[in-house]
């Protein structure tokens, strides 16, 4: 490796580095705005759902169902918290005309957008253990997969920090980054058995739930903290590492063309 070579890797790893940690910093700053919300709602969704409906529905798949349902909360945190992060920080950066900057600068397109999607990745996954954390206080977990569970976990918040990025290239506006997550990403994750097993549905929506992108993901992570799921633990990871190379490939394509960017 010749010194040119090695100058190059180490100004794309300074460049990478700062772009991830003004998201950390930006991130952290707005705790009360990033971190809390998810706090207070999950731990209003384990109130009621868990502790006041669950004791009346008793087990779910032969788990108590405030067990059952705590996979799925940390997974709905962890999506939205990664999607979300991605999303308002590039439509920021386009509204303040700054990511044409990086765009000319000598970064190569590749590192920008891992600086961006790592950003929503840490976000995703620092929410998710705090709801986890709260998880706790009204139950005991006992994780059946920590690796895989935690794998998932990061999985995950790389496809929505992707999906977010996407959104936020085409957004023109600030009411288009709040049109997906609320038409689309929130029906997808409240359909995917966050809150029930598939098996309890009839025959003809078991398979639309199949065609839901979320519901492999909620399973995957299911099975990694209870070692449950309606699927095949190897479909749900196929299925969710097809979704991030497909979204890669054209987030990075897009960049680089400068689509939603350039005028």
């Amino acid at each position: 490796m010749n010194i040119e070579c090695k100058t190059r890797i180490k100004i794309n790893m300074v460049g990478l580095y700062t772009i991830v940690r003004r998201e950390i910093s930006r991130t952290v700053r707005i705790w009360s705005q990033t971190f809390l919300p998810s706090i207070i709602s999950m731990a209003l969704y384990f109130i009621i759902f868990g502790n006041l409906i669950g004791s009346r529905i008793g087990e779910m798949e032969g788990i108590r169902y405030i067990d059952y349902l705590v996979p799925g909360l940390i997974m709905m945190s962890i999506i939205t918290n990664s999607y979300g992060n991605v999303v308002a920080s590039f439509f920021g950066s386009k509204f303040q005309r700054n990511i044409e900057e990086m765009l000319v600068s000598p970064l190569p397109s590749s590192i920008i957008l891992w600086g961006f999607i790592l950003g929503g990745v840490v976000r995703g996954v620092i929410v998710g253990v705090l709801v986890t954390l709260v998880s706790m206080v009204f139950t005991k977990l006992h994780l059946q997969h920590v690796w895989l569970t935690l794998l998932i976990a990061i999985l995950t918040a790389l496809l929505f920090s992707l999906a977010g990025l996407i959104n936020a290239i085409f957004a023109k506006k600030f009411d288009d980054i709040n049109f997906v997550p609320t038409f689309v990403l929130t029906p997808l994750t409240y359909l995917a058995g966050v809150f029930y097993s598939i098996r309890l549905l009839p025959p003809m929506w078991q398979y639309v739930t199949h065609a839901n992108p979320v519901f492999y993901m909620v399973n995957a992570f299911r099975f990694g903290m209870l070692g449950v799921s309606d699927i095949p633990i190897t479909t749900a990871i196929g299925v969710l590492i097809g979704f991030i190379i497909v979204l890669y490939t054209a987030s990075l394509w897009m960049l680089k063309k400068g689509i939603g960017i350039k005028h």
